[in-house]
């Protein structure tokens, strides 16, 4: 097995960078989602109920990112000294805030007010003591430092949804792409589909990752990124074949045993 790509999504909820190499830190892949967007409140917003923040690429330059967008000039992010609590789900956490530059900015974008926050310090979020340990962080992923995905499970879920369309008498969709799932890492040359289901530990060229738990998806799969529409897949065939506990999965959850560089190419060993 071989590490097919590597993603990693400065702003949470906007456009993924597909690098060839990322150095993998306790909390996740270096520059992975470390700002997010707020609404005036401070309560946290996504491409799930606001889809066009999949439009936002943002570019990065240390600690530093530039907002690029369909409705108005980049802009060059320079965040306040003020901070104050969101939380990230269910968990409460500190984030310094973006500044006002950068709230006309996303307020123009989604046309309600809006600001970005910035998790200055990645050691301030645990992740659910249930599947980690008090030591482990995340930054600002939905619960864990890293998400891989399969591209023998995508394959057979595509089957799926193509096999079930052509029996309903459908048109056969486009196969959906792995970047629908929004992935850290990705993995090629796995011999049976979901075979990441039973894995507890890997080591991805010389970092060791603990495999925690399976990714529950959500509607943000069904958005179509470049048209910005909304469809019934995944959701509806993995509902059908992924269904348990009330919630379908597709990828899994990890937490980084060590750090240091992976590559595009990179072996991955089930340990």
């Amino acid at each position: 097995m071989r590490l097919a790509s590597i993603h990693i999504y400065p702003v949470k909820s906007t456009q993924g960078h597909d690098l060839d190499v990322a150095e993998v830190l306790p909390w996740g892949l270096a520059g992975d989602r470390r700002y997010l967007v707020t609404d005036a409140d401070g309560e946290m917003l996504t491409a799930r109920e606001n889809p066009r923040l999949l439009t936002v690429r943002a570019e990065l330059t240390g600690d530093t990112i530039t907002l690029t967008g369909p409705h108005a000039a980049p802009l060059k992010v320079l965040p306040s000294s003020r901070r104050r609590e969101t939380k990230v789900w269910k968990t409460p956490v500190e984030l310094t805030d973006g500044g006002q530059d950068a709230a006309e900015w996303l307020g123009a974008l989604l046309g309600f007010p809006a600001r970005l926050a910035w998790l200055d310090d990645p050691t301030r979020r645990p992740v659910n003591p249930e599947y980690g340990t008090a030591d482990d962080r995340v930054a600002l992923a939905d619960g864990y430092p890293v998400l891989l995905a399969s591209t023998r499970s995508l394959a057979q879920l595509n089957d799926w949804i193509a096999g079930e369309a052509a029996e309903r008498g459908e048109e056969v969709p486009e196969p959906l792409p792995i970047s629908r799932f929004r992935p850290n890492l990705v993995v090629d040359g796995v011999d049976e589909p979901f075979a990441e289901d039973s894995w507890t530990r890997i080591r991805v060229g010389e970092v060791g990752f603990r495999v925690v738990k399976g990714c529950d998806r959500c509607v943000l799969t069904t958005i179509d990124a470049q048209t910005l529409k909304k469809g019934k897949e995944p959701i509806r065939t993995l509902s059908r074949h992924r269904k348990w506990d009330g919630k379908v999965w597709f990828a899994m959850n990890l937490i980084p045993d060590t750090t240091g560089a992976v590559v595009v190419g990179d072996r991955i060993q089930v340990l």
